[in-house]
């Protein structure tokens, strides 16, 4: 063990940072030494079969997916750290690659992608249905590494959430998002416990009905150093809940006369993903879009924060250690953070404030094609990980029962919060147009 390269004791988090940092430093580079040109993502978008075969299925688009399917799996090799057979792990890398693949396209045709159901919906559904038909041998589930694709995409999401964009909204957005954080979290942990659901399982529950879903889970997850098993769970719930969200609330913002404003920052408090919000707040309005995704952004932001808050607390409560005296309580803490998190908010704050606007724009795009591709094979692994008889018997239902109770809250808060600020009521309607 001694002497091992220092990158074969790098923990899952480092791994995440750096192979997302290589990603955005190479993308940068070239944008700066080629300013005129254009980063175009992949494209998985169609409306009919004559469209899919000469667009996403053409050759200069595949050839940029195995391009990126070669890149990719050599840095998760690398990451693996020799835990599997390389034949067999690229094998199983590939096969997950493709399947994201088949989920992102699936979701990119016209009719399913205006109704806002996402890639993660068709991942998690070809994951679980390969699993619970024992269809996936081991050297396929061994490859599925549902944290680490996560967290890799995760540091990438922070080109897209900048903190620019929150300061303009001005206080409504920053409000809502701390007022619905706090208040959903303690009682979807209080809920959790009053329905016997142990601490461990309930944070990372909390965390996801709170803050931001899948993302929020697992870095819940990290700051407890939770049971994997709790949290695949977690996180097949929040995608399953997802569904009826997506379709049900855009339709309750026009059957009640909602204002489109107060609509966007509901859908931006609720559902759980910048994509969900977009494709939902898209079917209310414009104004809808703005403030839906301002709301989002603002809750993402919030993930360092609760990371940090809630390793704090798991260790002065939970931990043995943090009973004695000596003051490592911090040292502990430390060891709890999720690393990844802090990649996240390096990347945010570099493109709020460092990188020129101009070369932002330029590269935003091609990069979350890159973020998209490790998010789509993490709920690929998620629905290969998880099993349909620990999803419905574990403890008799009641974590489930807790997240639809808690979510159902969170509805109700958030709406009420949403009219309060972006209504008028509490402060000045803000002015998105």
């Amino acid at each position: 063990m001694e002497n091992q390269p220092f990158y074969k004791k790098w923990s899952e988090d480092i791994w995440a940072v750096c192979i997302a940092s290589i990603l955005i430093l190479g993308v940068l580079t070239a944008a700066f030494i080629m300013p005129e040109s254009s980063f175009k993502a992949a494209t998985y978008g169609w409306s009919s079969f004559g469209e899919l075969s000469e667009k996403v299925l053409a050759v200069d688009n595949l050839t940029k997916l195995l391009g990126i399917a070669v890149l990719f799996s050599l840095f998760a090799l690398g990451a693996v750290k020799g835990s599997s057979s390389s034949i067999h792990y690229i094998k199983g890398f590939a096969v997950i690659f493709l399947l994201g693949l088949v989920s992102l396209i699936i979701a990119g045709n016209k009719t399913i992608n205006y109704y806002g159901i996402e890639y993660v919906i068709f991942g998690l559904i070809l994951g679980l249905s390969i699993s619970n038909l024992k269809l996936a041998p081991d050297w396929l589930t061994n490859a599925a590494r549902s944290e680490f694709f996560i967290k890799t995409g995760l540091v990438i999401l922070g080109c897209s959430v900048l903190f620019t964009d929150i300061i303009k909204a001005g206080l409504p957005g920053i409000i809502q998002a701390v007022v619905v954080v706090l208040v959903v979290w303690t009682f979807a942990l209080w809920l959790s416990r009053k329905l016997g659901v142990d601490d461990e399982m309930g944070v990372i529950l909390a965390s996801a009905v709170s803050i931001c879903g899948v993302s929020a889970a697992i870095v819940a997850s990290g700051a407890i150093q939770g049971d994997k098993k709790k949290l695949s769970y977690v996180t097949t719930i929040v995608l399953l809940m997802a569904v009826p969200m997506l379709i049900l609330q855009p339709w309750i913002i026009r059957y009640f006369g909602i204002p489109e404003i107060v609509g966007g920052a509901w859908l931006g408090g609720t559902l759980d993903t910048t994509a969900s919000v977009t494709a939902a707040s898209q079917l209310v309005g414009p104004l809808a879009l703005k403030a839906g995704v301002i709301v989002k952004f603002s809750q993402n932001v919030l993930m360092g924060v609760a990371a940090l808050l809630i390793a704090a607390w798991w260790t002065y409560t939970k931990n043995p250690e943090s009973k004695k005296k000596g003051g490592n309580n911090w040292i502990l803490i430390w060891e709890r953070f999720p690393k990844f998190v802090l990649g996240f908010l390096a990347v945010s704050l570099l493109f709020s404030f460092v990188i020129p606007s101009a070369q932002g724009k330029q590269v935003t795009g091609f990069l979350n094609g890159f973020r998209t591709i490790w998010f789509a094979m993490a709920f690929v692994s998620i629905g290969l990980e998880a099993k349909f008889s620990e999803l419905f018997g574990k403890g008799s239902g009641k974590p489930a029962l807790a997240f639809v109770g808690a979510q159902f809250f969170n509805l109700i808060w958030t709406l009420i919060w949403a009219y309060l600020l972006f209504g008028g009521y509490l402060l000045p309607v803000p002015d998105l147009q």
